[in-house]
């Protein structure tokens, strides 16, 4: 990507190399709880509720072309169970590993007159701004990856009742008496038949079954 927009150092996602130095083979190791951002997860499906904690453990390490981390995030995500709807809740761990490149060299560390030379190339890289770098997309990136696209309550959830949308996990013994479909017409026109003989008996005139015995 291109250069970063002015960073803040005061967001709880944009961390300091400076004290790394350009001394390939410096090395920090970080712990950090940050509130999650919003938005963060797969939207309309399972994601960390904005504002949740997010535990983060980083290694940073000089390399001759920028600095390269290695992380892990932990959380509870929140969703919804794709097969009975219930809510649910489950522990997210994302690992994750990205390159913030300086913005004076290129892949292979060497100085370049002016950063964004090669634009193309560019746009697959993340680059320090003033030793500092963002890692929200990274981790955002990384947590998505890790969510289950289908989240489940449980692995053998049953689901709801496909006649009558009960959930079958209350209720394992829960079913339904099944019609034969090719006998159901005939049920269907017996019934209107029924019905057609009731109107015709409420109908009738008093007296009438007198005279015809008559």
């Amino acid at each position: 990507m291109a250069l970063n927009a002015r960073l803040d150092h005061r967001n709880p996602l944009v961390f300091d190399t400076h004290e790394l130095g350009r001394r390939p083979g410096a090395l920090q190791r970080l712990t950090r709880s940050v509130d999650a951002p919003k938005d963060f997860g797969i939207k309309g499906v399972i994601g960390v509720p904005e504002g949740a904690p997010v535990e983060l453990e980083l290694r940073l390490e000089s390399v001759m072309e920028g600095v390269l981390v290695t992380g892990t995030a932990r959380a509870e995500a929140e969703g919804e169970c794709v097969r009975c709807l219930e809510p649910l809740r489950m522990d997210v761990e994302a690992d994750f590993q990205e390159m913030f490149s300086y913005p004076d060299a290129d892949d292979r560390g060497r100085a370049i007159a002016e950063p964004g030379d090669d634009a193309e190339e560019d746009e697959d890289r993340l680059f320090l701004e003033d030793g500092l770098f963002d890692l929200e997309p990274v981790l955002r990136d990384a947590v998505v990856l890790a969510l289950p696209m289908q989240p489940v309550c449980q692995d053998d959830c049953p689901g709801l009742c496909a006649e009558c949308g009960a959930r079958l996990a209350d209720d394992p013994d829960h079913h339904h008496d099944a019609v034969d479909i090719r006998w159901a017409a005939l049920q269907g026109l017996a019934d209107t038949m029924k019905d057609g003989e009731k109107d015709e008996m409420s109908g009738a005139e008093p007296g009438v079954d007198e005279k015809q015995e008559k």
